[in-house]
């Protein structure tokens, strides 16, 4: 059995940076594994460890840069992983979901795995549409926001609970292969150890280019565009009270008798 999982370096910006046009200097920015991919890379990890013969592959569209991420994947449990990166996509500031979808579409069907997990969405864009868009590329079926996952290898079928608006959840069974979105909360992601990182070390990490995938250049071409940047202006000043418990408190008392929230 193979599980694919789509991971993707996300980029956390510091407190204080600059704008450049449209976008932030690498010098304010920190590079880490996606949030929501963590969960995902964790649930084919179990049920790595919970099946015989279970092979967890991760694959992520980045330059070379993004290989020390991958690596921490590697080192929590997954088996190998792909990168793809092409002189296409160079020049590319924002991909959209189709591009997206289209990548990896290509890579699920040279890997053609029994089970695709992806985090329900990334925290720098938020599109939250890619793993739903894969599973449309591929004719696969699909369950989004999985917070619970129960497979049965034998009967080829994914028994899982999905979180919904207002606090509602559904259960539902899919048939695989198929693509699950995954919710943070499905589990506790792991720490990488040092025996894991050091293992890491030697798991294969393969580059693909888009004429190794059969893809043409066209499809780096995204449909979104960033205009412009720009740091929002605060429309309120937030004030901060120092002091005991008990000095905050009373502080806290004058400032609403001040507003005028409660009585003198």
């Amino acid at each position: 059995m193979k599980v694919l999982v789509t991971v993707k370096e996300v980029a956390a910006v510091e407190d204080d940076f600059e704008i450049a046009g449209t976008e932030i200097d690498d010098t304010y920015l920190e590079y880490d594994l996606n949030e929501w991919d963590d969960y995902a890379v964790e649930e084919g990890v179990q049920l790595s460890e919970a099946g015989d013969d279970v092979e967890v592959v991760t694959v992520t569209i980045g330059p070379e840069r993004a290989e020390e991420t991958i690596r921490m994947a590697l080192a929590k449990g997954a088996d190998r992983a792909i990168r793809v990166w092409d002189d296409a996509l160079e020049d590319a500031e924002l991909l959209d979901v189709e591009s997206k979808s289209k990548i990896l579409s290509a890579v699920v069907e040279a890997e053609d795995p029994d089970l695709v997990l992806s985090g329900v969405q990334a925290s720098d864009d938020s599109f939250g549409g890619t793993g739903v868009a894969l599973a449309d590329e591929v004719g696969f079926e699909w369950a989004a926001v999985v917070n619970s996952l129960d497979l049965d290898v034998d009967e080829q079928v994914a028994h899982v609970r999905r979180e919904l608006e207002g606090g509602v959840e559904e259960l539902a069974d899919v048939e695989t292969p198929a693509v699950l979105t995954i919710q943070t909360g499905i589990n506790e992601p792991r720490y990488a150890s040092l025996r894991g990182i050091r293992q890491a070390q030697s798991k294969e990490i393969d580059p693909q280019s888009f004429d190794d995938l059969g893809l043409d250049a066209a499809v780096a071409d995204s449909a979104l565009e960033i205009t412009d940047m720009y740091e929002p202006e605060s429309e309120s000043d937030a004030q901060f009270l120092d002091g005991s418990a008990e000095e905050q408190a009373g502080e806290l008392a004058g400032v609403l008798r001040d507003l005028g929230v409660v009585g003198q």
